[in-house]
Order: structure tokens, then sequence, then C-alpha cells
């Protein structure tokens, strides 16, 4: 069964390939398709707007379609920047400078909770929806460490390990990550939705 990842991404692609392999699963991107599908992120949360992807990606294409969003979310910013985080700041900055606008805004702030979170949406041609959710806790750290990872990798502090998710490894990142703890429960949804549906 073929599905349509609503990305550019490659790297993307190969991750979702690589957790739904064993359920004979093939994911494409837009490009591979032969579409290129331009969402405008409207929503008011991330299942909103991974379900505006996923559902205009369907459309475009008459496959079953996986659409994600995920941010950082600061509790004493309300949750800020949240919906926003790829675009915090304004179109001009890079992650580097997102990361430095961040810390800026807590500066002489104590209380540094925060989250990231996933959430996946599919829409099959049928009407049929599945959607998952991933979340990981941590704290903004005080100024950028480790080198791996991308966005706010480098700030966002997992306190029990004592590392920030860029001095993590992929595969230790991807262990307790919003975005892993979200393919694993996707994954499991799939796996029962292909059992009840074997034609696809």
């Amino acid at each position: 069964m073929k599905f349509v990842l609503a990305t550019q991404n490659p790297k993307k692609r190969e991750e979702m390939a690589a957790i739904l392999s064993d359920l004979g699963v093939e994911v494409v991107t837009e490009e591979e398709v032969g579409v290129k599908v331009e969402v405008e992120e409207t929503g008011e949360t991330f299942a909103e707007n991974a379900a505006l992807k996923a559902k205009a990606v369907m459309e475009a294409t008459g496959l079953p379609s996986i659409g994600d969003d995920s941010g950082l979310c600061v509790d004493i910013l309300n949750g800020a920047p949240g919906i926003y985080s790829a675009r915090y700041g304004g179109e001009g900055l890079d992650d580097a400078g997102r990361c430095r606008l961040l810390l800026e805004n807590l500066r002489g702030l104590t209380d540094r909770r925060a989250h990231f979170e996933t959430v996946i949406c599919c829409a099959f041609p049928s009407g049929e929806w599945l959607a998952a959710q991933g979340r990981c806790d941590g704290t903004i750290a005080f100024a950028p460490m480790g080198a791996n990872g991308f966005g706010y990798d480098p700030i966002f502090f997992i306190t029990n390990l004592k590392k920030t998710f860029a001095q993590l490894t992929a595969e230790e990142k991807a262990a307790i990550s919003h975005r892993g703890n979200a393919l694993r429960e996707f994954k499991e949804k799939l796996a029962e939705y292909l059992a009840e549906h074997p034609e696809g």
C-alpha cells in the first residue's frame, strides 16, 4: 500500500519509511508522485495543521496521505512559540536566531518548563482518519549546548539525562523524542487499520 508523506523533505520520508517498512507500506514524497501541494497552516493546533496537510495531499493524489506538525511549547510564555515554532520571530531568522530570540524572551525567568509536541494525521480516500500524538517534556537551557539535531534542539534540556536534544545521538533522541513517540503510536494504529482493511 502506498502512502504519500506531505513533505518535500527526503529525510522525513526516510524516517517514516524505516518505521513503517515491516507493515508492507511504501512511503513516497509529494515529488515522487508528481505533486507539490502548498498548504497554508491556518489551524490553531498542531492537530489541525497536520490534518490540513494530510487532507490536501490526499485530495491531490487520491492516495492515503500523512501530514504532521510539531513545535516547542514553553509554559511561562503561554505555550509559545507553539504552532509558530518554525516561524518564530519572522521569516528572516534561522534556527540559531530563533533560539537566541527565545532565550532573550526568557531572560531573568526561572520557570523554564517546556515540551515538544508532534501530531501525525493520516487521511484516507475513503474518508477515514488516523491520528497519533507524541510529547517530550523538558526545560529550556540557559545557553545552547550540543551540535546535533536542528531547530530548538540545542536549548531543549532533558532533566534526567542532563543533556539537550542536540547533545544526544540520533538514536538516543528518537527513543524519547516527541516525534519518536508519535511515530510509534502511529505505527500501532496503522497496523490495526491495515489488519482491518487488508484490501487497502
